[in-house]
């Protein structure tokens, strides 16, 4: 069983950087497709970025594309965050499914098999 443990968030000033951790046990991440989702108070949980382990292949919603970067090292999965905005404001998770596609999890075509608890992160002045 697979178990995810989310770290980092934080109050951050707009503009900041902020870099959050999903340590993953009990299971190799090898073949896992990996994810983080984001929700805001009062709306949905969505698909932030994803990243496979069969083959490399990554997915960023649009309002993160070239402000955040997902990442692993080992049973380590990261997301660098970069120009936070207030609308970045959210409790963040981690997420993982055996042998899917990057759309596939962070479209929510397919339930994640594994999440972590999440972690608040603020962007506020």
């Amino acid at each position: 069983h697979l178990q995810l443990q989310e770290s980092g968030g934080a109050l951050v000033q707009p503009g900041g950087s902020l870099r959050l951790s999903c340590a993953a046990s009990g299971l190799p991440l090898d073949h896992y497709t990996l994810g983080w989702f984001r929700q805001a108070p009062g709306k949905e949980r969505v698909g932030v970025t994803c990243m496979s382990n069969n083959d490399g292949t990554t997915y960023y919603a649009n309002s993160v594309k070239g402000r955040f970067t997902i990442s692993r090292d080992n049973n380590t999965v990261y997301l660098q965050m970069n120009a936070l905005v207030p609308e970045d404001t959210a409790v963040y998770y981690c997420a993982a499914i055996w042998l899917a596609t990057v759309q596939a999890l962070c479209l929510k075509i397919v339930p994640a098999g594994s999440w972590g608890q999440g972690t608040q992160v603020i962007v506020s002045s």
